[in-house]
């Protein structure tokens, strides 16, 4: 890391703090000295934060998914950091769809990419003249399912596969500016993304429909169980909050970061085996049912 003094480091915008790898990193930046602005969608979230930071941040209301939100946000962020602009943009939000791709809901999948994929990018465009104003960095929060995709999972992973691809296209683009882009890959990590995720998985019935949960009822439950399994041992979100840590103060910050329950187990098989043995490898760990 950095061995700059806390005084004088900047101000850093990281959207996704109301739980989890946000929340964490929020703090654990508050707490390096940084002048952090928490991104909340509900203003209560970002109360609470407040008080769990003891005055060391404060909260941002911004919807990922809306145009004038990002740039009420980065106005707001701009009037704040003046001429200074910003030390570092953390882009963390992010949720989960689950369904089968045959069947998913249109508009459930568009949600996905957009709040996943999209925003990220609407956010990024909105707040790179503060970053370049700051002679900042950008710190993007992926997934190890950006690396090996899940069945049930087909949406979220192909949101987060892009965020690879943009976060690559990113760094050499920013390149010339010296801009440096970081991807932080977490493995499971104990945020409320498993519980949400539980929860659209047991709604599955009445959005897939009689025909596509009756053919689907079975991968559906063999991923609920890996999902409650992953979720009784998940790592710390300050495990990840860390790493985001890292990526913001180091002085020659890595273009990967990986942390979290099986991260770096997950990455080298997605890496080494064949297609095939990946699969055999996924849906043994699963429990699919097998072919017919």
């Amino acid at each position: 890391m950095s061995g700059r003094s806390s005084s004088t480091r900047g101000g850093v915008f990281i959207t996704g703090t109301s739980t989890g790898i946000g929340a964490a990193s929020a703090l654990r930046l508050a707490a390096e000295g940084f002048r952090v602005f928490a991104g909340v969608r509900r203003p209560g979230d970002g109360a609470a934060l407040e008080s769990r930071a003891r005055g060391r941040l404060i909260h941002v209301v911004i919807d990922i998914t809306d145009g004038a939100s990002i740039a009420a946000a980065a106005e707001t962020v701009s009037d704040a950091v003046g001429k200074r602009g910003l030390a570092a943009l953390v882009n963390n939000a992010g949720i989960v769809k689950p369904a089968p791709i045959e069947f998913q809901p249109i508009e459930d999948l568009r949600m996905q990419l957009e709040v996943n994929l999209i925003g990220q990018v609407a956010v990024t465009q909105a707040f790179l003249p503060l970053i370049r104003r700051g002679h900042g960095r950008i710190v993007n929060v992926g997934s190890i399912g950006g690396r090996l995709a899940l069945p049930i999972h087909g949406a979220y992973s192909a949101s987060k596969f892009g965020m690879e691809a943009l976060s690559d296209a990113l760094r050499l683009e920013l390149r010339q500016w010296k801009i440096p882009v970081s991807l932080i890959d977490p493995g499971a990590t104990d945020t409320a993304i498993f519980g949400k995720t539980l929860a659209e998985l047991d709604g599955s019935a009445e959005r897939l429909g009689d025909d596509g949960y009756r053919l689907y009822a079975d991968q559906i439950a063999a991923i609920r169980r890996f999902v409650e399994k992953t979720a009784a041992d998940p790592a710390p979100a300050e495990v990840l909050a860390r790493e985001v840590a890292k990526a913001v103060m180091a002085d020659k910050p890595k273009s990967r970061y990986l942390a979290g329950k099986g991260a770096k187990e997950t990455a080298v098989l997605a890496r080494t085996l064949t297609d095939h043995a990946r699969d055999l490898a996924v849906a043994k760990d699963i429990g699919l049912p097998k072919p017919k």
